[in-house]
């Protein structure tokens, strides 16, 4: 009962609960209208998280009912139907654990788990980190046939599941969320990191095939989002090599953007520091679009937020001068390629905007995201990008200085509109 007493004060508020009028005592009728009264939100606060914490108050949010209406399969699977292969990317799975936490909504979360563990990490994620991609096989003898396309894993998609699970295990008391988030943040340490020299210990995009040469990697800044990489610093603090990559990921983030846009791929050399991608020629598209949405939603508090926010102003500048952000940069030059990003990078860079006090153009670019959603569907990137930055700007989320991240079901639910 002693825990019972705030849910019960917190449930009154919520629902404007009319007191039986005061006395000096509790005569029988008096007695049971409170008790008519206490009953029922004793009953929730028992629903809510005193007997079963993990069926807690909901908030409405549309864009994830929507998503999971058109990307998310009966048995969790994310699907891109864009693709010929139908595919499904450890990354949408990752992205997706992430909103059905941020929308408290356990049913999908068990869902999306399971179909990952047992389709991407060969049905024990506690021993596999997952492949990176299943789908429709279209070559080969196995063509017409379903399954792993490619098992390389991909360190954004296994950061994200690892800072998830953790999360969902302190949000939701589930100790076996805690254990599985540790375990694979574990094997990410392992598997998915090497020490740069110059750099320090540095997250690699996977397991294999980004040492290029003896003295070169390549690395991508949107695979580590600095609020996921500090909560993962604090919570596995008694490895240093957690905090040695807040720092290397911070120098991935600011270092590669001398014109103030991010590239999607960058190279890294021994002795001379970050050097243009030669695969991409140093462009920022559709991964870089990430980069600008993680410094969006960093806290105020942060030590960091200042310095990542200053680094990307020209971005904000073209927004603000052409009303949309462009879909291609040439980082060397800054010279911005001929076509406007599409719904998702709107999205994407809301939330950015509004961190440097542009709260009018961050309104525009709400706006110019859901007039293009209602002239064409969004596809699932676009629709990932969507409740990233629109579930951070309605208040569904956000992150404390260290990581933490901070649901609106945890406390008050944002007003709808």
């Amino acid at each position: 009962m002693r825990r019972a007493l705030p849910c019960l004060v917190r449930q009154w508020a919520r629902r404007r609960v009319r007191w039986p009028a005061p006395a000096f005592s509790l005569p029988g009728p008096l007695f049971r209208s409170l008790f008519r009264t206490l009953l029922p939100l004793l009953s929730a606060c028992m629903l809510a998280g005193i007997a079963l914490p993990a069926s807690a108050a909901t908030c409405p949010w549309p864009d994830w009912d929507a998503f999971k209406r058109t990307t998310v399969s009966q048995d969790g699977r994310v699907i891109d139907a864009s693709t010929e292969r139908q595919a499904t990317v450890s990354e949408g799975q990752a992205y997706a654990l992430f909103f059905a936490l941020v929308a408290n909504d356990r049913a999908t979360f068990d869902k999306l788990l399971g179909w990952t563990e047992n389709n991407l990490a060969r049905g024990d994620l506690s021993a596999h980190l997952p492949a990176w991609i299943w789908g429709r096989r279209t070559e080969g003898p196995d063509a017409g046939t379903w399954g792993v396309i490619d098992a390389n894993p991909a360190s954004d998609a296994d950061l994200w599941i690892a800072y998830t699970l953790l999360e969902a295990g302190r949000l939701w008391k589930e100790r076996r969320f805690t254990a599985l988030g540790t375990l694979v943040a574990r094997r990410v340490l392992h598997e998915e990191t090497a020490v740069l020299p110059g750099l320090g210990r540095t997250v690699l995009p996977g397991p294999v095939g980004f040492r290029l040469a003896p003295d070169t990697w390549r690395l991508n800044p949107s695979y580590v989002p600095l609020p996921v990489m500090r909560r993962l610093a604090v919570v596995l603090s008694e490895d240093s090599a957690w905090k040695a990559m807040v720092d290397s990921s911070a120098r991935l983030i600011v270092d590669t953007a001398p014109r103030g846009f991010s590239p999607d791929w960058v190279e890294y050399h021994k002795g001379r520091g970050f050097r243009p991608d030669k695969a991409t020629g140093g462009e920022s598209a559709y991964n870089a679009i990430r980069v600008y949405l993680w410094a969006g939603i960093m806290s105020p508090r942060d030590p960091l937020r200042t310095t990542v926010l200053h680094t990307f102003r020209p971005l904000a500048d073209y927004v603000l001068a052409h009303g949309h952000p462009p879909e291609r940069v040439n980082t060397e030059t800054g010279a911005a390629g001929p076509n406007a990003g599409n719904a998702g990078y709107s999205a994407a860079v809301a939330p950015y905007l509004a961190a440097l006090g542009h709260t009018d153009a961050a309104r525009a670019q709400v706006e110019r995201m859901r007039a293009l959603a209602a002239q064409a569907p969004l596809g699932y990137y676009s629709q990932v990008l969507a409740l990233f930055g629109m579930g951070f700007l309605s208040g569904h989320y956000r992150f404390d200085a260290d990581g933490t991240l901070i649901p609106a079901w945890d406390s008050t639910c944002p007003a709808t509109r």
